[in-house]
Formats: structure tokens, sequence, C-alpha cells
């Protein structure tokens, strides 16, 4: 397949995930890694891109809540700090890990990930996080957003929510919190393993700059119960099949 058509599928998907996680704010990473595993690439390679990208969209889309006042300072500190402290943990054991032996631990997150969203689409997801759980919730998020690529919001949010939180302020945090895990956990593989597939960077960072306006209109068009299905949906298919030949092989 030629670099030009390759890059477009890259953007086409930056795109997709840029709409998905402005209606549910989250999901952006999730989508992205689980494809781009689909379609062999190593572990560390799709984390490292995903995550690069992923600073300029989770920067634009933290600071604009910090500016609306969406960000509770206090919930922010204990979120982000521990949350980027296990970026980096699960950054560097991605790295220094073999591909072979992580990445049927990485199926069972998505797959275990695609259950947690089927189960909040079916108003069946009731961990409830309280203001003592959120510094190990960040810990435990980062870290898995860090090795498996993308769940930060999906883990977080979800949480959050059920333990009673405000889903403005809720919402405005998570966002502003996964600037600073993404950051970080870009940073350690950039000191690492280097930068690598710029074309899937600029892909998915175009294709999810395209794609951002028309996230209002998907919130304001698409019910977000049938948006959790497909997307749960999804990620659990994508990792059945990466199962399947995991054990055939």
């Amino acid at each position: 397949m030629p670099f030009g058509e390759t890059f477009l599928w890259f953007v086409a998907l930056g795109a997709i995930a840029q709409l998905v996680d402005g209606a549910l704010g989250m999901a952006y990473g999730l989508v992205c890694s689980t494809v781009l595993l689909s379609l062999g690439f190593p572990p560390a390679t799709v984390s490292a891109a995903v995550h690069t990208a992923e600073v300029v969209t989770t920067g634009i889309s933290g600071g604009a809540h910090a500016v609306f006042g969406n960000v509770d300072r206090g919930l922010f500190l204990r979120l982000a700090l521990p949350g980027a402290l296990g970026g980096v943990a699960g950054a560097l054991f991605l790295v220094h890990v073999a591909s072979a032996w992580i990445k049927p631990l990485i199926v069972l997150y998505l797959l275990a990930l695609s259950v947690l969203i089927l189960l909040r689409a079916a108003q069946r997801w009731h961990y409830r996080a309280t203001p003592r759980h959120v510094p190990p919730l960040g810990l435990v998020a980062g870290t898995l957003d860090a090795i498996g690529g993308g769940g930060w919001g999906s883990v977080t949010t979800s949480s959050l929510l059920a333990g009673g939180h405000t889903p403005r302020k809720t919402l405005g945090t998570v966002a502003a919190a996964e600037f600073v895990v993404t950051l970080a956990i870009a940073a350690t593989f950039a000191s690492t393993i280097g930068l690598q597939h710029a074309e899937i960077v600029l892909g998915l960072l175009i294709g999810g700059a395209l794609a951002a306006p028309f996230a209002a209109f998907a919130v304001s068009r698409l019910p977000e119960r049938a948006l959790l299905w497909m997307v749960g949906g999804l990620v659990m298919i994508l990792a059945l099949v990466q199962a399947a030949k995991l054990l055939a092989g």
C-alpha cells in the first residue's frame, strides 16, 4: 500500500476516534490503539504514537476546560500526579518487555475495557471512587493507559461519576489530568525508543484536529448509550480477533 494511501487511513482513524471521544469524553486512545494493534504494529510503537498525537488534543481540551472553570483543582492534583507516575512506569514496562510476551496481556486488557464500556452502556457499572480512592485510581489508570495505549477516560470517568462527582467537573478534570498523564507517557517513550512511525502520529493528529469542530455535532445527534454500545462492541470484536490470532499462532 503506497505511503499516501496509508497516511490517509491514519487520518481517517484519527478523525473517527476524535468524534467518538468528543461525544463520550473518552476512547480516542482506545479506538486508535485497538485498530493499530490489529494491523500488527508492536505495542510500544502503538502506545508511543497514540500518546504523542494525544499531547496536542488533550492539551487543547484540558486548557479549554480550565478556561471555562470545569476543573476541580484538588481533584486534578489527586488524579494527575499519580496518573503521570503510573504512566511513566507503564511506558518503561512496555519498552523493556518483549512484545510477544506483553501482547496477550494487552489483548486481555482491551477485552476488559470493552466489557466495562458495555456495562456502562447497560447502566450496570457501579464502582464508586471515594476521595481516598482517587490517587490509587489515577496510578492504576495511568499505568494501564500507557501499557494498553488508551483507557484513561474509560476507567477514571466512569469511576468518578459513580462516586457522585458532578459530570461537568468530572469531565473537565479528567481531560485536564489526561494532558499531564499523556505528556509524561509521550516524554518517556521519546527518551527511550524515540519517535517511530511519524506518519501514524501525523495522521492521527491531523484527523483528530479536522474532526474536533464536529464533536459537538456528534454529541447533539448521537445518543451516548448507542455510541457506548458501538465502541464497546468494536473494541471487543477487534480484541477477540487478536486473541484468536495469538491462539492460532
